[in-house]
């Protein structure tokens, strides 16, 4: 397995394996697969050319099979501050260790930036695979969101968890 950071020509294979995440996960994405499915390929090229957003992916012979986002504060009173999203693995590869190396790779990004001091994401407060992985990374949950997601009419609570440097 190897982890790239991922550019415009990775840009199909990040739209497959995001729809995948929203359509099977619906309940870990604040974005919905309805909304994701609506935008063109040049949206997700754009997402790679951002000079504060960074999205890993993990490859397995050629194949996306995990991808992760950071993305940089650029506020002036936040530029200490950075921020996990769209977390996903396919479930076939869950367990082996694919999302301990996504995570792993997005602190490290966070921490090449000498101004980044902390590092937060949410997570479903179900998801405990998720947030035992976090965990052993150092996060800590500093809140919940109650009633955070509503998905197919049912309300869902966010935890909130901080890693600082």
């Amino acid at each position: 397995m190897k982890i790239v950071q991922l550019n415009p020509a990775h840009a199909e294979d990040y739209r497959k394996l995001r729809l995948e995440a929203l359509h099977g996960d619906p309940e870990a994405f604040s974005s919905s697969f309805e909304e994701e499915n609506a935008y063109s390929i040049d949206t997700f090229k754009n997402r790679f050319q951002s000079a504060f957003a960074f999205t890993f992916g993990a490859f397995e012979e050629e194949q996306l099979i995990g991808i992760v986002t950071l993305v940089k504060e650029q506020k002036l009173k936040l530029k200490h501050r950075a921020s996990i999203f769209a977390m996903y693995v396919t479930p076939e590869k869950r367990g082996c260790g694919v999302g301990k190396r996504l995570v792993a790779n997005a602190i490290n990004k966070a921490k090449e930036d000498n101004a980044i001091q902390q590092l937060y994401l949410s997570v479903t407060a179900t998801n405990e695979a998720a947030k035992k992985l976090y965990s052993s990374f150092g996060f800590e949950a500093y809140g919940r969101d109650k009633r955070a997601l509503k998905v197919n009419n049912e309300y869902l609570d966010e935890d909130y968890m901080v890693l600082y440097f």
